[in-house]
């Protein structure tokens, strides 16, 4: 067995160890601070903020597909009347 796998497992049991003297070091407060509420930075602000999230990632695709549907029956409209217009045996222009 190589060397380096032996070491591995006194590695692992070395890190363990230094997670509870980390958390120990750090005290309540990294905890506190995370679990907070002010953490979430909430402020009057925000609804405004999640509206204008939604506006461009939601909205904006519908007022896509809205555009591209308006330019698609002009394009079959021109279509439909050039084919009105050309002589019964001609082929449609492109």
């Amino acid at each position: 067995m190589s060397p380096r796998l032996r070491r591995a497992p006194a590695l692992a049991r070395t890190l363990a160890g230094a997670a509870p003297l980390a958390l120990l070091l750090a005290g309540g407060s990294a905890q506190a601070s995370v679990n907070s509420y002010r953490f979430l930075h909430v402020t009057i602000d925000t609804p405004w903020h999640i509206f204008l999230f939604l506006l461009m990632g939601v909205f904006a695709p519908f007022i896509l597909m809205v555009v591209l549907m308006w330019r698609n029956s002009i394009r079959k409209r021109e279509i439909a009347r050039a084919q009105e217009g050309a002589a019964p045996g001609e082929p449609p222009p492109s």
